[in-house]
């Protein structure tokens, strides 16, 4: 068996790393708004600068987020001398970067871990930070590990009639990008597809464009087209059409925050593929570790929805596509109901059905 894949195995490159000891280094981030056109890296050495790379989508993905901004607190303690005066430095950049981007629960979960750590010392802080990023490493793996079997279950699927797949031969659907360049690992949607193709599984991928900003085409196309995965890029909107035809048997999707009940915010354009995957019979799955979870809130309803700017819908990377002045309603993400998905498959096994006793019970609340 090959060794377990990883980010340079995958790219050949690490996309998020710390360069330097606790008290003169900086953190170290491939832009992602430059893929698959240009390998640019970031060099950053204050809080504003992890800040903007947060906001500006250099670095996204809810894993990554977290582990970024887990850097910035070490980013933000440089040059302290006292434990009260990193405590004081903790805090302001930590109150800074929870202001970056309001969706993705795991930028809150990793701030609030890195601002329970005891000392608090530089020292103390970078090794807090960089376990934050070798956990999430571990639990990509467990994530896929626990979705190879729906993968090979929905291989059989491919064989039954009306598919059009080569027989025994899953095409699996994803929207967006959850993938290695989405967190600290291989990834969470694709953490199972990276496994089956390292086991010479036949699968084929279909990934979704994602309007407006084309994560599905710039990143998830990109890294799995470079691993080798076989992935075919469709726009948005023939997803339904793909799936009517029978080359799908599965879609799953990653999560950028998950309510107690199991409801899931996803790139905008998630919901749509639930409600064709139900219309369709297809297992509907979202991938995503426990740290994505916010059992504080019940359900959906209660998951800030972030909004973005009118020109990434008017003039998307620098070519205006709509008229001046136009109005615009630009929601980041949107949220799947938990009655809408077939399974959530996390480091600690897969929930299903999707509920409230579900989730408590997976994630051991229970």
């Amino acid at each position: 068996m090959p060794d377990t894949p990883n980010i340079q195995q995958l790219l050949g490159l690490q996309h998020i790393e710390w360069v330097g000891d606790a008290t003169t280094g900086h953190l170290r981030l491939l832009d992602q708004t430059r893929l698959p056109n240009e390998q640019v890296f970031l060099e950053c050495r204050d809080v504003q600068s992890v800040w903007d790379a947060i906001k500006r989508l250099s670095v996204r993905g809810a894993p990554a987020i977290g582990i970024a901004a887990a850097f910035g607190c070490v980013v933000g303690v440089r040059g302290t001398t006292s434990e009260a005066d990193t405590r004081a430095a903790l805090k302001r950049a930590a109150d800074h970067l929870a202001t970056s981007r309001p969706t993705a629960v795991n930028l809150f979960w990793a701030l609030d871990r890195m601002q329970q750590v005891k000392p608090c010392t530089p020292e103390a802080l970078l090794t807090e930070a960089k376990a934050i990023h070798a956990e999430d490493e571990a639990m990509c793996l467990q994530i896929g590990e626990h979705t190879l079997p729906l993968i090979e279950q929905a291989m059989s699927g491919a064989d039954s009639p009306g598919a059009s797949q080569q027989p025994g031969r899953a095409g699996l659907l994803t929207h967006c990008n959850a993938g290695a360049l989405a967190t600290g690992g291989i990834g969470t949607a694709t953490a199972g597809m990276y496994l089956a193709h390292q086991r010479a599984l036949p699968i084929t991928v279909y990934a979704d464009e994602t309007r407006p900003l084309l994560q599905g085409a710039r990143l998830t196309a990109y890294e799995l087209q470079s691993a080798g995965v076989d992935v075919t890029l469709i726009c948005d909107d023939m997803a339904a059409h793909v799936m009517r035809q029978g080359k799908v048997q599965l879609v799953i999707t990653g999560a950028d925050r998950i309510a107690a009940n199991g409801d899931a915010a996803n790139k905008i354009g998630t919901y749509n593929l639930a409600v064709l995957a139900h219309h369709h019979a297809i297992p509907f799955y979202v991938a995503a570790p426990s740290s994505t979870f916010d059992m504080a809130i019940p359900d959906g309803s209660h998951i800030p929805i972030e909004e973005r700017a009118a020109s990434e819908i008017t003039e998307g990377f620098g070519q205006r596509t709509a008229p001046n002045n136009v109005k615009t309603y630009s929601p980041a993400f949107d949220v799947t109901p938990n009655d809408l998905i077939t399974a959530i498959v996390t480091e600690r096994g897969v929930i299903s059905p999707v509920d409230t006793d579900h989730v408590a019970q997976v994630l051991g609340y229970v």
